[in-house]
């Protein structure tokens, strides 16, 4: 598949099929990660693949909106060493947009959680909550949860009308592009 119909097509999909994801694409997607770029190469990240039903439904329950998770067939769970990199959340994110990016190519869809940022309840960080239910270290931030498995929904391609050239200056903010 050409580059732009991938970035055209891919959606966000929170309805999967009840069918595991086989070990080697899961590899293929954490290749995709391990290709991405991060600042002077340090890597900070590490990821951890969540396919326990119970431990993701636990994962479902991080924050409200991650209801999702409870009928994934898999996790990345986004992790990266904070005492790595002053920009461990830009590295963890690009990695992370890579794996739904490879998702789309394998032929399976995905979908992301933010966790860093986000409460678990009033008194608790979602990020606590996935640290505590995960065992990951102190120095390591979570950044995001990513859903991934076969569809059991298809979405429209994105259009045009997705392209906001107004959003888009020349050589000064606010002097037109087009």
């Amino acid at each position: 598949m050409e580059f732009f119909e991938v970035l055209r097509k891919r959606r966000s999909v929170r309805r999967f099929q009840e069918r595991p994801v086989p070990r080697k694409l899961v590899e293929k997607l954490l290749e995709a990660a391990f290709l991405s770029p991060s600042s002077f190469n340090r890597r900070p990240w590490h990821f951890i693949v969540v396919d326990d039903k119970e431990k993701l439904l636990a994962l479902s329950k991080a924050k409200p909106g991650a209801s999702g998770l409870a009928t994934v067939p898999l996790a990345i769970v986004v992790t990266a060493d904070e005492s790595r990199s002053d920009v461990w959340v830009e590295d963890a994110s690009i990695a992370a947009e890579h794996i739904q990016l490879a998702a789309f190519d394998l032929g399976l869809s995905s979908f992301w959680v933010q966790i860093r940022n986000r409460m678990n309840d009033e008194k608790r960080t979602a990020e606590e909550y996935v640290r505590e239910l995960l065992g990951i270290p102190e120095n390591y931030r979570v950044v995001c949860i990513i859903g991934v498995g076969y569809p059991a929904e298809r979405k429209e391609p994105r259009g045009e009308e997705v392209l906001e050239w107004d959003k888009v200056s020349l050589n000064r903010f606010g002097e037109p592009w087009k």
